[in-house]
């Protein structure tokens, strides 16, 4: 049986930074400290979710929430500040032309980081 000694994990969302001239219904109906509560609140749900397994795992868990144009380059940029030397991400398994065309984070955090990614579906 082996013990990691000194576990740890950093669990990630990022929102996109409020703008006056969108295509999100979501951003056009909200002011931008409407949004700015909005986007927090959703943060912290899903860090709250995040961090109760990884308590439940007995592995101690750092919720970080970032706002970033390109969350892909805050998913890197935020593993290299931390020292982090993996990185864990869900493939939402998009096939075909939407996969081409929509793009994912994860394939930009594959294609962009030097640390390496698991990704999991």
């Amino acid at each position: 049986m082996a013990k990691r000694i000194g576990a740890k994990t950093t669990a990630l969302t990022v929102s996109p930074p409020f703008h006056i001239f969108t295509t999100d219904t979501q951003m056009i109906e909200d002011t931008p400290a409407e949004y700015q509560a909005r986007m927090q609140k959703h943060a912290d749900k899903i860090l709250a979710a995040v961090s109760g397994a990884a308590q439940a795992a007995a592995v101690a868990c750092e919720p970080v929430h970032v706002e970033h144009e390109h969350p892909y380059r805050a998913i890197i940029d935020v593993a290299r500040s931390k020292g982090c030397d993996l990185l864990v991400m869900a493939s939402h398994g998009r096939h075909g032309i939407s996969a081409i065309v929509l793009g994912s984070e994860t394939v930009k955090v594959l294609t962009h980081s030097k640390i390496p990614v698991l990704v999991h579906r």
